[in-house]
């Protein structure tokens, strides 16, 4: 069964935030880290991983993905410190 993740990177503590939505979150997220993927995480240095949710359905992952986009800034940063308030960069936590 094929495990998808909706996540959230920022590029320092209360700063840019992006949400996204991945298969393979390690993968991904080295992608962001490693600027290899050309846009607004590049452009604006949004690195860290701060938070993720899983899914075991693409469906979920992405109707999730949308409503966090929509969500209001504030709103994400409360989710983001409910589960991770030091900010801690979770990519190092990943296997």
């Amino acid at each position: 069964m094929m495990t998808y993740y909706v996540y959230i990177l920022a590029s320092k503590r209360n700063g840019t935030l992006y949400v996204g939505v991945t298969n393979d979150l390690a993968r991904r997220a080295y992608e962001h880290r490693a600027g290899l993927i050309k846009g607004f995480t590049k452009k604006y240095g949004v690195k860290v991983l701060v938070y993720f949710e899983e899914f075991d359905d693409i469906g979920f992952a992405i109707q999730r993905e949308r409503n966090l986009k929509k969500w209001k800034r504030d709103w994400k940063l409360n989710l983001i410190e409910s589960s991770n308030p030091d900010w801690e960069d979770l990519y190092f936590e990943l296997d």
